[in-house]
């Protein structure tokens, strides 16, 4: 493997970099997404082994006039989603908010403009009259500015359970972050994939149509779009493991030979054993207990809870300790 120094234009080059010279190799999964990406997951969440969508739309659907009820303020609110993607789930709690001529403004974010454009369009067509706010940015990013929301009650939402593509550690550090911009009387609204059945959780990762395997090999072709890469993405397969112990569901592609790819815009020869792997992507799974753990460690304490009829999500409401 050789690499000459170079000057980064993006944090998706410096991160392939880090990621492909390290050891064990890594990916990030945020770069999943692009058009094709964006498509790929849309086709995911329509999957039947893939339970989490309809588990927590089923939460929203048939529990919205409690979860409102807990959204509501004399000023009204500001609903600051993170991670909003295509907004079915959202648009649910969104045309029951209009319906009762509720005061809010809907702040959605997400990494994708493309996702962000679509979701504009739409909540705009389905429900006229909605003060929608879109922006575009890591959460990170938009975590700094969210202290600035200060003029009455925030409500950060989080759906999808994109919690839990983060380990403990980094999980803490979101929530303080969240915490920490919040004023007293501001909630968060989170859902949590819980723990269940391990063959459950592996069929809802690794389907036998192969829709997560094209989302994670994503990845690989952006790479030799963005980046004059010669991966032959045929000659990685994705793998699926979980962790009943840990709660822990990792994502692999893994090397089927060996084999030398070249990144020409990185300058960067990237050697492969066979069956090396490229970690791709973590999603953590949880019980009550470690969502306690959890929030009470990022200053949080959970306020009501919600489930669907199997017990197989949960959406936490927390509020400052």
């Amino acid at each position: 493997m050789t690499t000459k120094t170079i000057t980064y234009t993006s944090t998706f080059e410096e991160d392939v970099v880090k990621g492909l010279t390290a050891f064990p190799k890594s990916l990030s999964s945020k770069y999943f997404y692009d058009k094709k990406g964006d498509k790929l997951f849309q086709d995911i969440m329509a999957m039947p082994t893939y339970y989490l969508t309809n588990s927590e739309f089923e939460i929203i659907s048939s529990q919205k006039e409690a979860i409102s009820a807990s959204f509501q303020a004399e000023n009204g609110f500001d609903l600051i989603e993170l991670g909003a993607g295509d907004g079915k789930k959202t648009k649910v709690l969104l045309k029951y908010l209009a319906e009762q001529n509720i005061d809010f403004s809907y702040l959605p974010i997400d990494i994708s403009q493309n996702v962000l454009d679509g979701l504009k369009e739409s909540v705009e067509k389905e429900i006229p009259g909605i003060d929608i706010q879109p922006q575009q940015g890591t959460y990170f990013e938009v975590l700094e500015d969210l202290a600035s929301y200060n003029t009455r009650k925030k409500v950060i939402m989080v759906l999808g359970s994109n919690i839990g593509n983060l380990l403990h550690p980094k999980a803490i550090e979101f929530l303080e972050n969240i915490q920490e911009g919040m004023n007293p009387n501001d909630l968060v609204f989170m859902g949590f994939d819980q723990k269940k059945n391990p063959q459950t959780i592996l069929d809802a990762y690794n389907d036998k149509e192969g829709i997560t395997a094209a989302f994670n090999k994503n990845v690989l072709h952006r790479i030799n779009r963005e980046l004059d890469a010669n991966f032959d993405v045929d000659e990685f397969l994705h793998w699926e493991v979980y962790d009943p112990e840990t709660g822990t569901a990792k994502s692999y592609l893994v090397s089927k030979k060996e084999q030398e790819v070249r990144i020409n815009k990185l300058e960067l020869d990237v050697n492969f054993k066979a069956w090396e792997t490229i970690h791709t992507e973590i999603s953590q799974k949880y019980d009550d207990a470690v969502v306690s753990w959890l929030a009470d460690e990022a200053g949080l304490q959970i306020a009501n809870q919600f489930t669907d009829s199997k017990g197989f999500y949960k959406n936490y409401l927390f509020k400052k300790k």
